[in-house]
């Protein structure tokens, strides 16, 4: 029996449950969560154990402390998935004993998100020029330099780095560090 007979076959039978169906119309999507926790021993691997026993990706994580007063700090998520699939992680979220908050950033409004990255490049003559010439166009600060190469500080939505990057390749990429997606809300309020 031929691949596409089995297909076939399977297309022509009936689910033995919802978890069989196919749903081609979802879209895969990335979003991007602020998540308000308790600074306490644990909550990090809880969070992230969330995502790894549920089989979710995680493409950008950031975390701080971000008020020493009340031990608050801040997880930053990337994900991708479907609109079903990512509330689900975010109810899930929610569950969590010492999350106070799950602030859906992409489908804000006023959601702002940024990322910083050391770009290193090394190269002589022309492409060393076209590197310094590039850097300026994308804002950059230069923070090392010797005879041989650059390290910039790009600052930007992680499509402006990308780019960057894509740019810097040709011309003597030799590394990338990059800190991971932060975000915000505009507005007065905290959470906003």
């Amino acid at each position: 029996m031929t691949d596409a007979e089995i297909e076939a076959m399977q297309d022509a039978m009936e689910p033995a449950s919802a978890y069989d169906l196919h749903h081609d119309e979802d879209v895969i999507e990335k979003r991007t969560l602020a998540v308000m926790v308790d600074n306490e021993p644990g909550v990090l691997g809880r969070v992230v154990g969330l995502f790894s026993a549920r089989g979710y990706n995680i493409e950008s994580l950031t975390v701080a402390e971000v008020d020493r007063g009340s031990h608050t700090s801040r997880i930053t998520i990337v994900s991708r998935g479907t609109n079903h699939t990512l509330e689900q992680i975010e109810a899930q979220l929610l569950r969590l004993v010492p999350v106070a908050r799950v602030i859906d950033i992409t489908n804000s409004k006023s959601g702002i998100e940024r990322e910083l990255a050391l770009v290193k490049v090394a190269g002589t003559g022309e492409k060393r020029v076209e590197a310094l010439r590039i850097s300026e166009i994308f804002r950059c600060n230069v923070i090392d330099t010797t005879n041989e190469s650059f390290v910039f500080e790009v600052t930007g939505t992680s499509s402006k780095i990308d780019q960057f990057v894509d740019l810097m390749e040709p011309l003597g990429l030799v590394e990338v560090s990059r800190t991971g997606v932060l975000s915000l809300q505009r507005g007065p309020q905290a959470g906003a």
